[in-house]
């Protein structure tokens, strides 16, 4: 009697320690479980998966089934040239916060919405805790709804993913669906922004560092017919005006590119990087080797600088502005036509 009651006993104990093991969770009702915390939906997302591929695809269809594109910030944020269009939350670095993409993606588990900010810092975090290396990209994004001119400026972030020996553009926003005719949002996976080749996702996807175009030649966007690329910090600094309007500018070896622009700002400080790749490391140490700064040119509100063409080589003109890059012009050399009794155009007059 006494050894039936034992096992008894040791059976119940089995069964109720059974009852507090965790279940494992499908995919099918993760889209359910009320996950606010990145690390462990990470974890949960990948536990099957052996390869940094296989992580990726998990995340990315993880991030496009339960994420819902929030038309409601979009359109608010739209009406204001993008300004705060960007950004899900905005960064304090002097608060006693957790760095600001998890903070992102901790609003985006919990509302279940994001624009492109949210997206992109969730999708990077998720990677993060995953041990894929994952970089947010931000730029210019053509849609249907921008206008070619004005809009010409960095609007949306997108992702990069460094798997199988190399980088690779995704785009889990626009992956997820698309806003209808009646300003919803209609969830419907395309396939086409998951690991996109780089000559066809630069079609509608223009970065503000062009290395992330991953392209050794890149291609001239038609918008630069209308107007110079605009970065985020064109924004920032509240420019009024500028000069040439066109962000093609044609010119010819020895020719004098006179760049203008007006804002209201204290600080006055405007130069011409004519480098392809500009970030913000690239102007630090420009100035940290002692590059001496161009002279400026203030009237009023109003500053200009000369740049002097130099090289035929030369493709893009980066304009930096307060030690940032606020726009990007397209540079077309002339060549001289050929001198009578010459078959090539090689030389110059």
């Amino acid at each position: 009697m006494k050894l039936l009651i034992s096992i008894c006993f040791l059976l119940a104990i089995k069964i109720a320690a059974s009852q507090n093991l965790p279940v494992p969770v499908t995919h099918q009702e993760m889209s359910t479980v009320d996950i606010t915390d990145p690390k462990t939906l990470a974890a949960l997302i990948t536990k099957n998966d052996t390869t940094d591929r296989q992580k990726v695809r998990s995340i990315f269809t993880w991030v496009t089934d339960n994420i819902e594109y929030n038309v409601r910030a979009f359109q608010y944020n739209s009406r204001y040239d993008y300004k705060n269009y960007l950004l899900e939350e905005n960064e304090d670095s002097t608060a006693p916060l957790k760095p600001l993409n998890e903070r992102v993606s901790e609003i985006v588990l919990k509302r279940r919405t994001a624009v492109c900010d949210g997206y992109s810092r969730l999708f990077k975090t998720l990677c993060d805790y995953a041990l894929v290396r994952c970089e947010i990209i931000t730029g210019y994004g053509r849609t249907n709804i921008n206008r070619i001119g004005a809009q010409f400026v960095s609007n949306h972030k997108w992702n990069a993913v460094f798997i199988d020996s190399s980088w690779h553009l995704l785009d889990a926003t626009w992956a997820s669906g698309y806003i209808n005719y009646r300003n919803d949002f209609e969830r419907a996976y395309n396939s086409h922004y998951f690991l996109t080749p780089p000559d066809e996702f630069i079609q509608d996807h223009y970065p503000e560092d062009l290395r992330w175009t991953l392209l050794s030649n890149i291609p001239l966007l038609k918008e630069f017919y209308s107007t110079p690329f605009k970065t985020t910090a064109f924004n920032r600094n509240y420019i009024a005006s500028f000069k040439p309007s066109s962000g093609i500018i044609n010119a010819a070896i020895g020719d004098s590119v006179v760049i203008e622009m007006e804002t209201n700002r204290y600080k006055k400080n405007l130069w011409v990087i004519d480098i392809p790749f500009v970030d913000s490391n690239t102007i630090f140490v420009l100035q940290c080797c002692g590059v001496t700064l161009p002279a400026n040119t203030i009237h009023g509100n109003k500053i200009s600088v000369v740049y002097h063409v130099a090289s035929e080589k030369t493709e893009w003109l980066n304009i930096i502005y307060d030690d940032e890059l606020i726009m990007r012009y397209k540079l077309n050399i002339i060549k001289p036509a050929p001198t009578p009794g010459n078959n090539h155009t090689s030389g110059y007059k």
